[in-house]
């Protein structure tokens, strides 16, 4: 699909509790089971963009939709370059922000959210929680990072999109640790 032909739309990439990984946290969700596009992965909050709403103001009217989070205590940081996701048809700028400590949050709407919570970074530092992720789909098979962590008081699997801006942000603040890349988990 044509960059052209696809939708905006923003996430936020939100860091609380500073920038060491054994403090820091990320805000993620778990989309619901019922949702057409993605049911039930952990993303991160957002959606589409409003008439002539940055992706900043996407991003942060999002969370608060989904999350409850309060735009008024995030610190923005940056607007990364959008990336295709042409299975949703959609042209997706991640909003990197962060803000002091993890926030109160909630599920706001159940028919969209499922769980939203606070994943430590240090979940997503440990080799043992590290897999490549083989999705077989139509004929073809794609590989991408993976991660098995426990929140909100059960195993959660980050895959797809949500795995590769991860692994990107981890990759960005040297919050890398050597992992066994042979560790594949098929979806």
């Amino acid at each position: 699909m044509s960059r052209d032909l696809l939708r905006p739309a923003a996430v936020l990439t939100l860091i609380a509790g500073g920038l060491r990984p054994d403090r820091a946290s990320i805000l993620l969700l778990q989309r619901a089971a019922t949702l057409r596009h993605h049911p039930g992965q952990v993303a991160f909050p957002g959606g589409r963009t409003d008439g002539n709403e940055t992706p900043t103001e996407a991003a942060l009217r999002e969370a608060a939709e989904e999350t409850g989070l309060d735009p008024a205590v995030v610190d923005v940081i940056a607007e990364s370059p959008a990336l295709p996701m042409p299975v949703s048809g959609h042209l997706v700028t991640p909003v990197l922000a962060r803000c002091a400590r993890p926030l109160p949050i909630r599920a706001v709407d159940p028919a969209e959210t499922e769980a939203v919570f606070w994943l430590p970074v240090r979940d997503l530092v440990d080799p043992a929680n590290r897999f490549t992720s083989v999705f077989a789909h139509g004929g073809e098979v794609s590989r991408g990072p993976a991660w098995l962590v426990a929140a909100e008081g059960r195993e959660r699997l980050i895959w797809g999109f949500t795995a590769r801006l991860l692994d990107d942000l981890l990759e960005r603040f040297g919050w890398t640790a050597s992992w066994d890349h042979s560790r594949e988990l098929p979806l």
